[in-house]
Parts: C-alpha cells; structure tokens; sequence
C-alpha cells in the first residue's frame, strides 16, 4: 500500500503539474487555499498522510524482531498526523462542502489517537477516538444505507481500542467487554491484536502468582511453571470462548489458538523433564508406586490437547453432516460437495486419538477412566461404521452396506448396556439412541432399494443406456441412441482401420529335379576346336579346319 501511495503521488504532482523542482534542485511547494480549484489538490495531502501511517503499519511489524525499529514508527505516525493537520486546515475553506470537513475531522482524530496510543497516553487517545467514533456515527446517520455501511464499519474497528483505552485508565469492565469481543470474533486484528493479547497475559500472569496446584483424577500436582499456570487459567475462557462462538471458522480458529497454547504448555514441561531423565526412566516411586508429580502433570496436559482435537475434529464431523444433509435436499454444481469418506477420516483421527488417552502414564490402573475411553470408543466405532456403510449405499454394494449396519447397532446396544455409571461422562457425546432410530430407517430404505434394483433386469438394457462403443457401421441392425451422432466426435467407423490378413505371394520350390535323367546330347553339342601354336598359325594365314 506504501507502494501504491508513491505512485499516486506521482501521477496526480503530473497531471496536475505540481512538481517539485526538476531532477537537478528541489524546490518545495505547498497546497494553498488559492489552488483548490481541483480537488485533487487535496488528494495530495491525503495521500502524503497515508504513505507515512502504511509506512509505520509497516515498521510495526517489523519492530516485534528489531525494537529499534519503534523509535522510526512514532516518526512516520507523527509525520502523518501532521499531513491530516494540513488537510484539515485545508478542508475548512469555504470550497469544501460539509461532508468532507467532517471526514478530515475524524481523519485527523484517528491519526492522532493512533499515535497517543503508542505513546502510551491513554487518556488523550481515548478522547480522540472518541471523537472519530462520534463524527463517523453521525456521518452513518445522515446518508443512505449503502454509505452507512462504510462508516459502521470504522466504529467497529475503533470500538476495541476505546475500550482498551479505558481499561489502562482504571476502568474495569472495559476488560469484560474486550474479552467478550474476542470471544466472539475469535481474535482482534490490526493495532490492537498483539496488545489486547499481551494484557490477557499479563492479567492472567497476577492470577496466576496465586495458583499453586491443580487436581485431577483425585489427585492434587503442585504447579511451579508459571506458563502452565497461565495457561490452566485461561483453559476455561477458551473452553467458553468455543461454546459462544457464532460460527464453525470462528470455533476452528479458537480451537486451534488452545492447542497451540497447550503444545507451548507441554514443551515447557518437557524441558523440566529432560534434567531428571533418570528419574524418568523409573517413573515408578518406591513409597507410593505412582508416577512422579511431573509425569503426572504431563499426562494431564497431553489429555487437555487430545481431549480438545476431539472435540475439534467431532465439530468438524458435525459441520459436514449439515452439509451432507443439505446436499441431499437440494444438489448444488459448481464446487466439491462433501462425502461420507471425509468423515471416515474424522473418526478414525478421534479413534487414534482415544488409543493414545488410553497409553497416558499414571492412568494405566485407572479402571474407571479406562472404562470411560472403552465407551468412547464404542460410540465412535458406531458412527464410523454408519459412515462406511452411507459410503457403500453410494455404490449400490447393498450386502456390505447391511452388515456394517448390523455392526453399529451392535456397538450401539454395547454402549447402552456398559454406560450405567459413566452416564454423565457421555453427555457431550453425539446420542447413540439417535443413532440406532436412524440406521433402522436406513435398513429399511436399503432393503427396498435392493429390491427394485434386483427386479429391473431391463435397467442395463436400456437403448438410452448402452454404451458398447462400437461405431455406427457395425450396429445398423440394433437401436440405440447415442447422444454423440449429433456431436462434434462422432464415431461412424474404426479410424485408423485396423490390420487384416491377406495372402503372401506364393514360393515355388523345384523338388523332381533331383529325380529327372536328362537324354544325351553329345552328339548334338559342337567339338571344341583345337588349340597350339599350329592353330594359332592357320588363324593367321586364314586357314580354316
């Protein structure tokens, strides 16, 4: 965007020949009330302000790496409050109309509140967004819905940043409601992500000083990493945070910011781990023949992190169930639909998932959470299998599809007869009652489908249906429609033809030869004449024998 101002900037100093100097001096000019007989004239003011805040957006980022970088920041901030000062002094000309006074005003507000906020001057950003939010709201009020838009859309953006404003001058509740924004947003964006995150932390760091153990499974572990700490505080926010999201990219993305939480948590209690390797190694204690205290707190976080991708991939499976079921009623082109080999591949993530909860070190004696998973299990086994079964309804494998449906009542059955006391610790499981009601609506459905498709023996004979591809020269005594006579390729013939036998040209072989007696013919064959030096000599006096 910085980018695109400069070049802005040199189109409209161009067109409006307003250039400063030539490439040998420089000779600086500036816009006056006199030359604003073209708005553009303003344009250069305003796109002098953006280059500078793109430029500090810019530098923002990069000073996370290099805090040197921040003292350049506050200098392109305070450069472009003083670009929107010079608009707004601009604006006030007569030739202004009222509209874009008013926008220069809350222009100049928001920069200015921008830069008091990374000073750290509370109170006077806070009256400065204020004043922003006032002048836009008014602005929304007095036009029509489509502009109205536009300007509700920069109230939502200050909004977060009054009310953190707040918090830092000692009011309280705005921190409820800054959580309660990103509870249902998922996260902030822009100037106020990184330190709306930061205050979480730092809020939840004073909690924590107090926190010193946790218990879990009736046993209490005592708690000395303070990023476990903070982040057991936070465990239960993020648990509410998922439940009031308003949407599935919502909840994913708050799933995915606990279990990157989680991984942090669990790293850090590896590397306490790594100096007591040998303690590790006999994990067993002598008095008490339990895991150690902080093998103990490892197990109960890597159950937090597997807990919470099943609960994520289950969301998931949910989410395209809908879709599974909205594609039945109304079949939409366009875009891949969704199938039951996707949540094939869910379930057999959760199932992974469960084989590794039951693996924990210091739950192998835990008969009641080893009953616990055993049920998971079951449940998810049922509905996987409900899954393959849809799969292979798709491809009329009628059989297959029948006794995996048999399977899932018969995992159905085994949860309901194994819950008893475990009752509560299924609620947030999908109901396997639903389940059952719903495979024997589908026994029936199937049952009937492959009944008609055993008494249509005519169904793959259908003239519209016979797809043998032989050209038309070979079928001139059989009926067919064949879409493709009527298309740019159609198939009339074999091309190229294919080969042929022929005959080869005979070979003669002369086998009486050998058995032929030829007559004599020496009495018909001439005597040699006689050769010497006398013959020689008749040759030449021409004498003839």
């Amino acid at each position: 965007f910085r980018g695109y101002c400069s070049r802005r900037l040199r189109r409209l100093r161009k067109t409006l020949n307003f250039k400063m100097g030539n490439r040998h001096k420089f000779t600086g000019k500036k816009v006056t009330e006199e030359i604003l007989s073209d708005n553009r004239y303003l344009l250069l003011i305003l796109m002098d302000a953006e280059r500078a805040w793109s430029y500090a957006m810019q530098l923002k980022q990069e000073a996370n790496t290099e805090p040197r970088k921040r003292f350049h920041l506050l200098s392109r901030l305070r450069k472009a409050v003083k670009h929107a000062e010079e608009l707004e002094r601009l604006c006030e000309s007569n030739r202004v109309d009222a509209k874009t006074k008013l926008e220069a005003q809350a222009y100049m507000a928001y920069l200015t509140g921008m830069l008091r906020f990374e000073h750290q001057e509370w109170k006077a950003a806070m009256e400065a967004f204020n004043k922003c939010k006032t002048i836009y709201e008014k602005l929304a009020n007095a036009f029509t819905e489509e502009q109205a838009v536009l300007y509700n859309q920069r109230v939502e953006e200050i909004s977060p940043n009054i009310r953190y404003c707040a918090y830092n001058i000692g009011d309280q509740s705005a921190m409820n409601e800054l959580m309660q924004m990103r509870l249902r947003s998922g996260g902030t964006e822009g100037l106020l992500a990184e330190k709306l995150e930061a205050l979480i932390t730092q809020t939840r760091a004073k909690q924590a000083a107090t926190m010193s153990e946790v218990e879990w499974r009736g046993r209490t572990v005592p708690v000395k990493i303070d990023k476990v700490r903070i982040f057991l505080l936070g465990l239960a926010d993020n648990e509410a945070a998922i439940a009031q999201a308003e949407n599935e990219e919502t909840k994913e993305r708050l799933f995915e910011s606990l279990l990157s939480e989680c991984r942090d948590a669990i790293q850090a209690v590896r590397e306490e781990l790594k100096p007591d390797q040998k303690q590790r190694e006999h994990s067993l204690e002598n008095d008490s023949g339990k895991v150690s205290n902080i093998q103990y707190l490892h197990s109960y976080l890597t159950y937090i992190k597997l807990s919470t991708a099943i609960k994520r991939n289950e969301s998931m499976a949910k989410a395209l169930q809908k879709a599974l079921l909205q594609q039945q009623r109304s079949d939409e082109d366009g875009k891949r639909t969704p199938r039951p080999q996707d949540l094939i591949r869910l379930y057999d993530i959760i199932l992974q998932n469960l084989v590794e909860l039951t693996q924990l070190p210091g739950l192998e004696e835990d008969k009641n959470f080893q009953k616990e998973i055993g049920l998971k299990t079951l449940v998810y086994k049922a509905y996987r299998c409900f899954f393959i079964a849809q799969s292979y309804v798709l491809v009329k494998k009628w059989s297959e599809a029948l006794v995996l449906y048999e399977r899932v009542l018969k995992y159905a059955r085994e949860v309901q007869s194994g819950a008893g006391a475990h009752r509560n610790s299924l609620k947030e499981l999908p109901d396997v009652q639903d389940l059952i009601t719903q495979v024997n609506a589908e026994k029936y459905s199937l049952q009937a489908a492959a009944i008609l498709d055993a008494n249509d023996p005519h169904e793959s004979e259908s003239p519209s249906q016979v797809k043998d591809g032989k050209p038309l020269s070979e079928r001139f005594e059989t009926f067919c429609l064949d879409p493709s006579l009527v298309s740019k390729q159609v198939n009339l013939v074999h091309f190229p033809p294919g080969f042929q036998p022929i005959p080869c040209k005979p070979l003669f072989f002369d086998l009486a030869l050998n058995h032929v007696a030829f007559p004599p013919l020496e009495d018909k064959v001439e005597q040699k004449a006689k050769s010497g030096l006398t013959g020689y000599i008749k040759g030449i006096f021409g004498f003839k024998s």
